[in-house]
């Protein structure tokens, strides 16, 4: 009989937001006509952009014709939207990436947990802790994690506490690693890093022959000018690092499926014989091998974010949850609780009162208040004793939601 990965027997029964989606579900039948407002998964409420789908209509039209018709494309991606991100992204921002460094996916989420392909299950690999479960689970399907301990925790993952102390920012690693996860703006905890800081992770990676993995999916809502978005803006970085970037937040595509990692032909590793292997052809052959490409029509509406209507209706979306972000974090503020991020970021990150496990108070939120979040808990051990609010809901929604915190913060300070 076949035998099994059994490192998938190690990981968790159950996905971060399957096991929050199970809950919601199961209250929901129990209480089919209570008001549920859901500010947990970051998934979008508004409709792609006008443009963006005047350009799926159009190359769907284009399918109609032999002339125009397009069967299977390149496994990179169509150079039209190669081109257009390394000039819009990248070469508008001084930064000088090649549109052959550049992979177009469905999504930051696939590529961020499929790179753990093209390294040896014997790197030693850096998290943040909190961090996006992805990461961590599928170097635990790799084999590359070992074992799990009773926090939650894995015998060789080297975890990067970002807490309250340090202000959500990570150390530099105190032993020697091979690959680090860094996400900023971060998921969960909306934290960012300044120019100085990034600046500081290059040198280490650059000093210590370590690589970089930098999930960028959330740069689009940075406001602030020293915070950089991209980590190629810093010196040096195209040595030592892989960028990921989405467009399912920035431009409405979590249901569509579409986003690039680049990789500069200068970031290499070692062979077993200690032989320099450039990366980005690595990635290359693994893409051709395991993946088919992302469907033309989706790149068509992805070329279209960065026409200027595109980039106009764009601006709107981010605006509004901008603007959500902000109602929530001040909102929470006036509720009592003490929050970070919702500034550079679509999620703010709240303490929970009283120090309560973050399962607990997600089940007093859901059935006492019928709000749903993410517990902090879900993104690890340092996530314990927070929520994560999403602001990637509808604005009668989130203002609602806020409406009902206070009111409790108000009847819960009068029993007082």
């Amino acid at each position: 009989m076949p035998k099994i990965n059994e490192n998938f027997l190690k990981i968790p029964a159950s996905y971060l937001f399957s096991e929050v989606a199970r809950r919601v579900n199961e209250y929901k039948s129990a209480n089919p006509n209570n008001n549920i407002i859901r500010m947990d998964i970051g998934d979008i409420k508004l409709p792609l952009p006008a443009a963006v789908v005047e350009a799926i209509k159009k190359a769907a039209d284009e399918q109609l014709s032999v002339a125009t018709f397009r069967g299977y494309g390149p496994e990179q991606g169509y150079e039209f939207l190669r081109e257009t991100i390394r000039d819009n992204d990248f070469r508008a921002r001084g930064i000088d990436i090649e549109s052959d460094e550049i992979f177009i996916s469905d999504g930051a989420k696939s590529d961020t947990g499929n790179i753990g392909d093209i390294f040896s299950t014997n790197n030693r690999v850096a998290i943040t802790d909190p961090a996006y479960p992805v990461y961590v689970d599928t170097n635990a399907m790799a084999g590359r994690a070992g074992e799990i301990n009773a926090n939650g925790q894995w015998s060789n993952l080297i975890y990067l506490p970002c807490n309250f102390e340090n202000g959500f920012t990570p150390a530099l690693p105190g032993i020697k690693v091979d690959l680090i996860y860094l996400c900023y703006p971060n998921n969960p905890t909306g934290a960012t890093l300044t120019r100085a800081q990034l600046a500081e992770w290059v040198a280490y990676a650059r000093k210590s022959s370590a690589i970089i993995l930098f999930d960028a999916a959330y740069e689009a809502f940075i406001t602030e000018a020293n915070v950089p978005h991209s980590i190629f803006e810093i010196d040096g970085a195209k040595e030592v690092a892989i960028e990921f970037r989405s467009f399912s937040k920035t431009a409405g595509f979590t249901g569509t499926r579409c986003g690039y990692t680049v990789i500069p032909k200068q970031v290499i590793a070692r062979d077993e014989c200690g032989n320099n292997i450039a990366l980005n052809a690595l990635w290359n052959r693994r893409q051709s091998t395991k993946f088919n490409g992302t469907a033309y029509i989706i790149q068509r509406a992805a070329e279209a974010v960065y026409s200027s209507e595109g980039k106009y209706q764009v601006k709107q979306l981010l605006d509004f949850y901008i603007e959500n972000a902000k109602t929530i974090r001040n909102g929470l503020q006036r509720a009592g609780f003490t929050v970070f991020g919702g500034i550079n970021a679509p999620y703010i990150w709240a303490k929970t009162p009283n120090n309560e496990r973050s399962w607990d108070y997600f089940d007093y939120l859901l059935t006492e208040h019928n709000i749903v979040t993410t517990p902090g808990s879900g993104f690890g051990h340092c996530g314990e004793g927070y929520m994560r609010f999403s602001a990637f809901g509808k604005k009668e929604d989130t203002d609602e939601a806020i409406r009902r915190l206070i009111a409790m913060y108000r009847n819960s300070a009068s029993m007082h």
